[in-house]
């Protein structure tokens, strides 16, 4: 039986904190599927299409390669569903995100009984980090080395200086 979760989320854009869960998401889980919204309330800096791009550059460059990228559109338990996958990774950074994810993960029970929802959290060092405070700080020209990827630096200075990222 293959070990198989879904690690789903916006990723606007992918941080260390999300990094960390991939990584040992990765290493729990025969396979991985980073499953990126492109639907919901949000409004995102980068498409979608841009989100997996970084995504897959930043797990082939570390050898991930029970890691998989795929991008998904509607309710998440759907595409569980249409995927064969009965294990969701949600992760918490913070008390402030438990009682959204709690009732997100109630909605899901409901929905779809055969499907569970696993808690982690990233490692302290990266608990604090938000994309929401990464776009923030970068589209103020500050340095954001120390909370993404390479990948999505280049990103970042690209979409503020100008350029379409």
């Amino acid at each position: 039986m293959t070990r198989l979760a879904i690690y789903a989320g916006t990723f606007d854009p992918v941080t260390f904190g999300h990094l960390d869960l991939v990584v040992r998401c990765s290493e729990l889980f025969d396979r991985l599927i980073v499953a990126i919204s492109s639907s919901g309330h949000k409004t995102p800096l980068f498409s979608a299409e841009a989100r997996a791009g970084m995504m897959r550059d930043i797990a082939s460059r570390l050898s991930l390669d029970n890691v998989e990228v795929d991008l998904f559109d509607g309710l998440l338990i759907d595409y569980a569903r249409k995927r064969g996958v009965r294990v969701l990774i949600r992760g918490l950074r913070a008390y402030s995100d438990f009682e959204f994810e709690f009732q997100m993960a109630l909605t899901n029970r409901k929905l779809a009984g055969e499907v569970e929802t696993l808690f982690m959290m990233p490692k302290e060092n990266h608990s604090y980090v938000s994309s929401s405070t990464v776009k923030e700080v970068a589209s103020l020209g500050g340095a954001v080395d120390e909370f993404v990827p390479p990948e999505v630096v280049a990103a970042l200075r690209a979409r503020f200086e100008g350029g379409v990222a």
